[in-house]
């Protein structure tokens, strides 16, 4: 038991935004993510908003920050990316974020750009002015990021919107997610979602760990998903089918354009083919069945079965010339094959005659 939350069976949670329901029994909600990936643009952008409302994606995220809100201007060995950082190995985090950060005063052109489109637009707030920001915008949902799950008092004043919340689980362990999450609920807020991700630019497909989609939400008793830095589309895919609700994807014009986030972002076509294939994984994941069904009624008219595949006489013996498994059905099932080897015909039977246990 984790925070007083054993791990039984729970009712399905869900999130209600104003038009759509997030969680089990639901579509996949993909929300992309743009990031860094206006590349200082405001026009480039909107773009990407456009893009993104053409693929079928049902939201846009973003990144409230600036380089003030979210670190310092220092130059130390902390304030540094590694230097075996694959993307941003030794760069200065304030620099990085300067160049990462999408302009406050973009947020309200982004937001009604994409609210024409009927896109869903929500951010990541990192600070209580970014959240007074969205608050202003009339934003639907938060998510915090993953080195922002610890942050106590941001999540206690976002969880005062009364919004829903997604958390990102990226380099927390389970006390760090339960005191999120009790956090959270604390403060009247039980529309909490709680993501899969592997922090780390671009993550592998091996560092994933799927399965612990569905830990998530049976353990917190939460809607569960996936915030994927992966590239490509499969990881995302594949997690439909252990349990995600939700799938984050960065998102870009054209990789080959550059910038802080491209390596690991889809482009439209991409994020197009995401969309469709996560909705495609969610409806094959179906129920518990065996036996035939409705679409498979021209099969089973055409399943094996034994007939007479020569004209025979009353009297004729049966025999592997005369009476064959073959399709469609309408004869005896092949199972009497041997039994049936031998005996009489009682009557005159036509070639391409069922064979009953009338006839013999």
């Amino acid at each position: 038991m984790i925070g007083g939350m054993s791990q039984h069976q729970h009712a399905p949670k869900t999130i209600n935004l104003r038009d759509h329901t997030i969680g089990e029994g639901h579509r996949p909600f993909v929300a992309a993510e743009m990031s860094g990936n206006h590349n200082g643009d405001l026009g480039r952008a909107l773009a990407i908003v456009d893009a993104i409302a053409e693929s079928g994606a049902p939201a846009i995220k973003l990144q409230t920050y600036t380089a003030d809100t979210i670190t310092i201007d220092a130059d130390g060995p902390a304030f540094q990316i590694s230097a075996g950082h694959d993307l941003w190995g030794g760069r200065n985090l304030y620099s990085l974020y300067q160049e990462a950060h999408t302009p406050w005063e973009w947020h309200e052109p982004i937001f009604e750009r994409a609210r024409e489109h009927g896109l869903v637009p929500f951010s990541s707030p990192f600070d209580a002015t970014a959240v007074d920001l969205l608050e202003d915008l009339d934003v639907e949902l938060y998510k915090i990021a993953s080195l922002e799950i610890g942050d106590i008092p941001l999540l206690r004043t976002v969880a005062r919107t009364g919004k829903p919340i997604i958390l990102s689980s990226g380099a927390a362990n389970a006390a760090d997610i339960d005191l999120a999450v009790e956090t959270i609920r604390a403060e009247g807020n039980d529309q909490i979602a709680v993501l899969g991700c592997t922090s780390s630019y671009p993550a592998t497909a091996d560092a994933s760990n799927l399965r612990t989609i569905e830990v998530l939400r049976d353990t917190w008793n939460v809607v569960s998903g996936l915030s994927d830095h992966t590239k490509g589309i499969g990881v995302s895919v594949a997690a439909v089918a252990f349990g995600a609700s939700i799938l984050e994807k960065h998102v870009t014009l054209r990789r080959a354009d550059g910038g802080v986030d491209s390596d690991f972002s889809l482009e439209p076509e991409e994020l197009k083919a995401l969309v469709d294939e996560s909705y495609a994984a969610w409806l094959a994941i179906g129920d518990v069945h065996i036996g035939p069904t409705a679409s498979e009624a021209e099969s089973q008219r055409l399943r094996r079965s034994l007939y007479v595949v020569e004209d025979v006489r009353a009297g004729d013996v049966v025999t592997e010339k005369n009476v064959r498994s073959i399709r469609p059905a309408g004869g005896l099932e092949p199972r009497y094959y041997d039994t049936v080897m031998g005996r009489t015909f009682r009557a005159d039977a036509a070639k391409g005659t069922a064979l009953s246990w009338d006839l013999i």
